[in-house]
């Protein structure tokens, strides 16, 4: 999952793991040629949904990311004709959100999987073995398992595999038809036919490939282990040099054994995906998954940060994967800053999600969730004919757990309508964590600012806001807020608010700067007319 260095004789994990255990659409010039890139890129996005940016540029090319947006650790499944992938869902619920293409650029979600808060949910691996799901996920300090029989659930309660200190898991089945799981360091401990537990000890199994030491990136970090049989090789794709820090680090690196069992070999053109300057458009891109195209072509995902806009979190991009005639693999788009050629033999799916919502009808759209939800909170929600009405919890945004969707566009806008009432207070946020967000919030009788983290008891001004309508917009990371009591005539905020080094570089956790609503205090807030738009960079 990359999230840093593991050494087996170090201590700690989570806020220590970075030192611990090392074990939630042909292109300009050639495809394979490294062209810088400005921050903002030298080719224009494709727009989908309500103006959100989208892969698939329509006249066979695609033009990364092929999922924008907070979509870190991507885990990617081929099933017949179809691929599913899920994402680190971190801390935020329902979770392990299952996405869905025929073509790999063009993909859409279809349910959360994981709906019982575990903890902040890191890299997982979604695997399908004898006719039965799997999504192996790393939380609380080890490793869960939930299963279905059916890609779209319902899904079990998670089990715990008791693998403290395991993080990254990937499976993997032997030559001997038995069940392997692999986790960060690189260790393996073998598993039961049914998948649902261990059956053996953990064990140390490769040494990974060393960068050169002058390589400016954040640390040796060997994790992500992900494997693949193609003919008579088992193939071991891993990521080192850490997924935050320098731009420059993170990378993919690839080992090869005929048995599951090793010894394996190091690819002699390791890395073989790194950003080498911080003038290209992706930063830190590792964390691959290599599989089959549905045109028998080669691919692999992994995520990156783009150039100047770390505050989206880590996105999915997707590049070709070429094979040498000694059976090594390479990768084949270059620094991924120009469209290149979408897979053969892919069939048109749906693409994106709407993120609106009108909160007319009684569901629970797949692009919301709460952030560190506690025990029974997943019922602070529910809808009561009028729209989504959410019960207050704590007195600001810093513990109120809100309500946050995830947004994959340099530029947008949102709005929302929110009724107030007594004892509460409700607004519009952009929330990257509970110690790092700004906003506006009202209560019946007053407006409150929040900024740096905290309320700006010097902006408090009268404002009567029983039914308040917000709207937000964010341009290359300066954010501008309006207010209205009747929705027609807008006040604008004094302060636009620049949150650039909102992310994890700052203020850790590995997470993305998300749209927000929240409810505070005793009484409940209720959401109305949410609108969601995505806008050209200016």
């Amino acid at each position: 999952m990359s999230h840093g260095a593991h050494r087996p004789d170090a201590p700690g994990r989570r806020g220590l793991l970075k030192l611990a255990l090392a074990g939630a659409g042909a292109v300009a010039g050639s495809a394979g040629a490294a062209v810088p890139c400005a921050p903002h890129g030298a080719q224009q996005a494709a727009y989908g949904i309500e103006g959100q940016r989208k892969a698939d540029l329509g006249d066979g090319r695609f033009l990364n990311p092929v999922v924008p947006g907070d979509h870190a650790d991507p885990t990617i499944l081929k099933d017949g004709d179809d691929y599913y992938m899920t994402f680190s869902s971190f801390l935020s619920y329902p979770g392990a959100v299952i996405w869905h293409s025929r073509d790999l650029v063009n993909w859409a979600p279809i349910c959360a999987a994981l709906t019982k808060p575990i903890g902040s949910v890191w890299a997982m691996d979604l695997v399908k073995h004898n006719g039965r799901y799997f999504l192996y996920i790393p939380a609380q300090d080890g490793i869960f398992v939930i299963h279905a029989d059916h890609i779209g659930g319902p899904w079990s309660d998670p089990i715990d595999l008791q693998l403290p200190g395991c993080i990254d898991p990937g499976h993997a089945v032997g030559e001997d038809g038995k069940r392997y799981l692999f986790v960060n360091g690189v260790r393996r401990v073998a598993l039961a036919d049914d998948g649902l537990s261990t059956a053996g000890p953990l064990q140390h199994v490769y040494h990974p490939w060393r960068y050169p030491e002058h390589w400016v990136v954040e640390m040796f970090a060997p994790e992500g282990p992900k494997l693949f049989r193609r003919g008579q090789w088992f193939y071991l794709v891993a990521a080192v040099g850490g997924t935050s820090g320098p731009p420059t680090s993170h990378m993919v690196t690839v080992a090869r054994s005929r048995s599951i069992h090793g010894p394996w070999q190091d690819c002699p053109d390791n890395p073989i995906v790194r950003t080498r300057s911080a003038d290209e458009a992706w930063w830190s891109r590792g964390h691959a998954t290599v599989f089959e195209g549905p045109g028998g072509d080669w691919w692999m995902v992994y995520h990156a940060y783009e150039n100047g806009f770390r505050t989206l979190g880590r996105q999915t991009l997707l590049e070709p994967v070429e094979w040498t005639r000694d059976g090594w693999l390479r990768a084949g788009g270059g620094t991924l800053a120009h469209p290149l050629p979408k897979p053969r033999g892919g069939r048109a799916s749906p693409s994106g999600q709407a993120l609106s919502d009108d909160f007319s009808r009684n569901r629970f759209g797949v692009q919301w969730s709460f952030f560190n939800p506690g025990p029974g909170e997943m019922q602070r929600a529910r809808y009561d004919g009028q729209g989504l009405l959410i019960q207050g919890k704590g007195t600001s945004p810093a513990d109120c757990s809100p309500l946050t969707c995830i947004v994959g566009d340099r530029d947008y806008e949102v709005s929302v309508a929110l009724d107030i009432a007594d004892g509460a207070q409700g607004g519009l946020l952009l929330y990257y964590s509970q110690r790092a967000y700004c906003g506006i919030g009202f209560s019946p009788a007053q407006m409150f600012t929040y900024h740096c983290s905290e309320e700006q008891g010097w902006m408090r001004a009268k404002v009567a806001a029983a039914t308040i309508h917000i709207r937000l917009s964010n341009r290359a990371n300066i954010v501008t807020f309006h207010y209205s009591q009747d929705g027609v005539k807008w006040v604008k905020h004094p302060w636009q608010m620049e949150v650039s080094g909102f992310h994890h570089n700052v203020f850790g956790g590995f997470m993305s700067l998300k749209v927000g609503i929240f409810s505070a205090g005793t009484g409940a807030v209720r959401a109305r007319q949410f609108t969601y738009r995505g806008l050209p960079p200016a």
